[in-house]
């Protein structure tokens, strides 16, 4: 009886609320667009440079959608992640030291949305309420990733 209870309380200490999750639904987004401009630096065919401006067009439309939830709520929500943009950009400039080849580009691009998708997976699955706008929102981040993915998988 004991190990049931401890069991409901571990569980209720981790929900997420809704003011959790947009600001974990911003922090993906920002990783995602600090990867993206990083990338967007280094040379790649044409083609897969304007698969990645999409990406990160459609990362900036979550961003500034989180905002309006979070202004529409009276919630201040945290600025840019730099210091997510910054390990993010760290990642990407080790992996691309290698080789900044299309191939190398759009596997580290896969594995970057596949965190990104289990992350707000994992994030969905801790929040519990009904909240349409919280789950409309993750549930397009979710999408991103994986067309993101999907996108990426021509470039290997």
């Amino acid at each position: 009886m004991n190990g049931n209870i401890g069991c409901i309380i571990t569980a209720v200490i981790a929900m997420k609320n809704s003011r959790q999750m947009l600001t974990s639904i911003l922090k993906t987004t920002q990783i995602g667009q600090a990867s993206i401009r990083f990338a967007l630096k280094g040379s790649m065919r044409p083609s897969l440079r304007k698969v990645l401006e999409s990406q990160l067009q459609e990362y900036d439309a979550i961003e500034n959608e989180v905002y309006a939830i979070g202004s529409q709520r009276g919630w201040e929500l945290p600025e840019p992640f730099t210091a997510s943009g910054i390990i993010a950009a760290a990642l990407t400039r080790a992996k691309f030291s290698r080789s900044n080849t299309d191939s190398r580009i759009a596997n580290m691009m896969i594995q970057s949305n596949t965190k990104g998708l289990i992350r707000g997976l994992v994030d969905l699955h801790q929040f519990n309420s009904n909240d349409s706008q919280i789950n409309t929102v993750s549930q397009k981040l979710l999408d991103c990733e994986t067309a993101n993915i999907r996108q990426m998988q021509q470039f290997l």
